[in-house]
């Protein structure tokens, strides 16, 4: 794998959308390891620690600091670079805060999509697209049943309605402007990657498991948490950053086969409950206490959430590398050991994961 996208993206100019977020920050130390020219746009990190300022991200891309929803700035800045893939990250990625905040959700997630797109389509050159959305966009039946690219979209929450409309935008723009069958005429290869939960470290978000962990084991505090009994498809933050690089890659070699949806996500065996992976951390962590709080007056979250890979493990010839333990290893080495040298420490886990 690594010799093949370091041959298509040495030299090559990447287009990051929210890179100064969790995810796009990996994805900047990934393609700095790769050997890529990179220009982001995104919002100012998020609070502080920030992974971003952490890895120097600054030194990593040319750094656009922007909102998505600015189509003028946003068009000018993909145009002016002239890019040959695109990454579209920038998301409010939060189920919580959709609650809170619907319109920004909705207009961030489907707008900042849509506009986007729009710049793509005047962009006068070959171009790879991946838009990355969630494991959250089916229509959740909370069954067993793993979820497949051809099933209904749907969406509960404001974030998950959102990602789905962005698919459903995506989709437009794939059939209305950029067809497979056509790409000698426009160009342009559009495929969308729906990832399930990932973790890693440098993630201080909000509401999402790992990085309450790390603030409780760190301040010597019980965690406390709130849906126990959750089943999701947790995965180590390389994998679908991996899986994105890999799918971009397959694009620009075959834009009609690959033009699409693509889930992301483990293997079978290692979608666990939350519980099962606040246990299986503290005993990796060495220490640390949790108790379960289940609020029945708080905000709607999915039960079970499990996505089929066979696509990706079929056509794309992808799957995961760590199972849920060697994740969740990895992820509290990088939390312990982060302090001394945050970017060595990312860059040899990466080393490491593409060795394999």
């Amino acid at each position: 794998m690594i010799e093949k996208l370091k041959e298509n993206y040495r030299n090559k100019k990447v287009f990051i959308t929210g890179h100064t977020g969790f995810k796009g920050s990996w994805l900047l130390a990934i393609l700095k390891y790769l050997g890529a020219e990179v220009k982001g746009y995104s919002l100012d990190p998020d609070g502080e620690p920030s992974l971003y300022n952490l890895l120097n991200g600054n030194k990593l891309c040319q750094s656009v600091i922007a909102d998505i929803r600015n189509k003028e700035k946003l068009s000018k800045e993909i145009h002016a670079f002239q890019p040959d893939f695109v990454f579209h990250l920038a998301a409010q990625s939060l189920v919580r805060v959709s609650f809170d905040k619907p319109i920004d959700t909705f207009e961030i997630n489907v707008l900042g999509t849509t506009y986007l797109l729009e710049a793509i389509r005047q962009l006068e050159k070959n171009c790879s697209v991946v838009i990355v959305t969630t494991d959250k966009v089916y229509e959740n039946r909370e069954t067993w049943d793993a979820y497949r690219e051809d099933e209904p979209l749907g969406g509960f929450d404001p974030y998950s309605s959102s990602k789905a409309g962005a698919e459903i935008v995506t989709a437009s723009y794939r059939k209305s402007f950029f067809a497979p069958d056509m790409y000698p005429y426009h160009r342009k290869a559009v495929a969308t990657a729906r990832a399930g939960n990932v973790i890693g470290g440098g993630d201080w978000a909000k509401d999402r498991i790992i990085p309450d962990l790390i603030r409780a084991l760190t301040s010597n505090k019980v965690l406390t948490v709130r849906n126990p009994n959750s089943i999701r498809p947790w995965q180590h933050v390389l994998e679908p950053l991996a899986g994105y690089l890999w799918l971009a890659a397959h694009l620009q070699e075959d834009p009609q086969r690959f033009s699409g949806a693509f889930n992301f996500g483990p293997m079978e065996a290692d979608n666990m409950r939350v519980r099962q992976l606040v246990e299986k951390s503290l005993e990796i962590w060495g220490s640390g206490q949790f108790k379960e709080q289940i609020d029945p007056n708080a905000p709607h979250e999915a039960g079970i959430l499990r996505l089929d890979i066979a696509k990706v493990i079929n056509e794309l010839e992808w799957k995961p590398k760590w199972d849920s333990e060697k994740a969740l290893e990895m992820t509290l080495i990088w939390y312990k050991d982060f302090k001394n040298d945050p970017s060595a420490i990312t860059e040899n886990q990466i080393i490491e994961y593409f060795s394999l």
